[in-house]
């Protein structure tokens, strides 16, 4: 198993906990070297905040706690690529390194409509551009968006 692997898994496991706690099925975790440093679900429900993703509930609430901002050294982590707002996030804090499971279009098959975007492009006219890596546990991934979204609409 690879790190990226092993981390991936931890992502996975926060995006099942967010459903548990009546959000939608994404993750993230922040890692720096070998260490989870910050890990968090979505919280879009229970915050009643449409803009609490995983990701930017991530980066807001560690840099909040840590006053780090320049988040070149670490790598976050999401089961599913992330949202315009949430790549943005990324570049204005300057995530090195981007590591997601299903994609954008994967996530778009399953709610009947087509991928409309990928974080690269968002990156790629940014002043900030985090390295991707695509496809990690993509299956795993995607079973646990499935057995969400067959019942639920996104919200």
């Amino acid at each position: 198993m690879t790190s990226d692997e092993k981390f991936m898994i931890k992502a996975i496991e926060m995006a099942e906990q967010a459903v548990v706690h009546g959000n939608e099925p994404f993750g993230a975790i922040l890692v720096k070297g070998d260490e989870i440093v910050f890990a968090n679900e979505n919280q879009i429900y229970t915050k009643t905040d449409p803009t609490f993703h995983a990701e930017a509930g991530l980066l807001r609430r560690f840099c909040t706690e840590t006053h780090i901002t320049d988040l070149t050294n670490y790598t976050l982590y999401s089961n599913c690529e992330p949202c315009f707002m949430c790549c943005g996030a990324m570049v204005w804090m300057k995530v090195g390194r981007l590591v997601y499971g299903a994609s954008d279009i994967d996530l778009c098959s399953l709610l009947g409509g087509k991928g409309s975007y990928c974080c690269e492009t968002v990156f790629g006219q940014s002043p900030h551009k985090p390295e991707v890596t695509s496809g990690v546990l993509r299956e795993e991934s995607l079973k646990v968006l499935a057995s969400y979204f067959v019942n639920h609409e996104k919200g």
